[in-house]
Formats: C-alpha cells, structure tokens, sequence
C-alpha cells in the first residue's frame, strides 16, 4: 500500500470512529454548551475529536494535529491533521442531517487527503490530490459539473449572517448574478458541489478545520477552490474561501467580490 493509501484507510478510521459517538447522538437530548466564539458545542463534538485524536497519537505520534475542540498538538509538524468533528453543530443540534465530520491532511501547509462524512446518511466523500481517482462519494467516483456562466450557476452558503459586512456586499452581488442561492449546507455543499449538483459556494471566516478537508474533495473532482484574492489555500490562509466546479464561473465571481 502506498504511503496515500495508508493515510486514506487511516483516515476512514477516524471517520468510522467519530461515527460510531455521533450517530447515536443525532436527535437526542445533548446538551448544548456555548463557547467564546457563540458558535454551540455539544458532547458529541467532543467525544468526537477525542476519539479521533487517540487514534492519531497511537498511529501517527510525530503527525501535528489541529482540532477545533481541543486545540493544536505539535504546530509545525511536516504533517498535520485538521478535524472538525461536527462542521455544522447548529444543523446537528436542529435535527437536520447537513452536517459532517470533517478529517484533512496537510503537508507542508497544503491539504493533500480530505473527507467528508455524514454519519446519519452513510454518505462519505473521500478526496485526493495526484491519485485516480480523485474523489470519490461512498466509494464511486464523482465529477463537477459544466456551467458556462454565472447567470446560470446554483450557489450556496450556510448562512449570509456569517459574513462581515464587506464581505456581505460581495457576497450579494453575486447571489444577484446567479440562478439560484440556496442557504444552509455546511460542508455538504461542497461535497454536493463535488458530485455536480451545485455550482458555487462562497463562505468567509473559516478556520483551517472547517477548510482544509474540502479542498482536496472539491479539486480531486475536477473544480478549483481558493481565496477570495484567487490564491491556493494554505495553512495560514484568511478563511474567505470560493469554490466551483467551473472556473469560469470561479473568474466570473471573483471579479464581483
């Protein structure tokens, strides 16, 4: 097995992990605790990334980790994890099957393997950088879909209240370009957008966590994702993130924020 092949049946180990806490959770009485950034956080978020994070620090003890719950093991390790154990506590907390867990590699600041899981629906999306194939969702192969120009284009975010005030001005000068804005999705939308069933998806102040396992997912597929300047995204990055499964639609965008 080569050393990706060995990181992807290690990361599907973390995915069945983290499943296996949130699943019996999901539409339960959780309590919900509320953190310093207001966003909520319930004892399946953390079990979550603990449960992960043993699995890690057994198979992988010189690999960084990046967790949003508990924090960073190792900053500045060639090889770091990020994990999001419920991108989408909200949706969680609501009942509503839209969130994932979220499971990145990074080398040398780069995501190179990403997952997204939905631990309800069993949809899982695995994406890879240099490898055939790309990506794929619960195991088959998936592709973006043409789309020749923003006026025909299906967007989404999460929500627009998330965005701050210029970046909402960008944000509503293109949703006035598209076809279509649909509102809520955390990481699903880019897995949707992955399988060809949306277009665009425009989001800002993200953490490296909430990222970083989407960019491997979105390219691995045939789209392009970046900063809203058009650059890579990298450790380091600002979290203002676009991504399309076409890039005219990604130029067309970008010019509008």
């Amino acid at each position: 097995m080569s050393r990706l092949g060995a990181d992807i049946a290690l990361a599907l180990r973390l995915a069945d992990a983290a499943a296996g806490i949130v699943r019996p959770l999901f539409r339960a009485r959780v309590d919900v605790d509320v953190k310093a950034d207001l966003s909520p956080v319930t004892e399946a978020d953390r079990a979550a990334e603990a449960a992960m994070r043993r699995i890690l620090e057994a198979d992988r003890p010189r690999d960084g980790i990046i967790g949003e719950e508990y924090g960073e093991t190792r900053p500045g390790a060639p090889r770091q994890w990020a994990l999001d154990p419920i991108d989408g506590t909200r949706a969680f907390v609501a009942g509503r099957p839209t969130f994932g867990t979220l499971i990145a590699l990074l080398e040398g600041g780069q995501p190179v393997l990403g997952v997204i899981d939905q631990p309800v629906t069993g949809e899982r999306w695995v994406g890879q950088l240099g490898e055939w194939p790309g990506t794929t969702l619960s195991g088959r192969p998936v592709k973006v879909r043409p789309c020749a120009a923003l006026g025909l284009a299906h967007l989404a975010t999460t929500s627009p209240f998330a965005f701050s005030g210029a970046g909402h001005a960008g944000f509503s000068r293109i949703a006035r370009a598209v076809r279509d804005t649909l509102l809520g999705g955390d990481c699903h939308n880019y897995g949707l957008l992955a399988a060809g069933f949306l277009d665009l998806v425009v989001e800002e102040g993200l953490k490296v966590y909430d990222w970083a396992a989407l960019v491997p997912v979105v390219l691995g597929a045939g789209g392009v994702m970046t900063d809203w300047a058009g650059e890579p995204l990298a450790l380091g990055a600002s979290g203002a993130v676009i991504a399309a499964g076409d890039r005219r639609v990604l130029e067309a965008a970008l010019d509008l924020l």
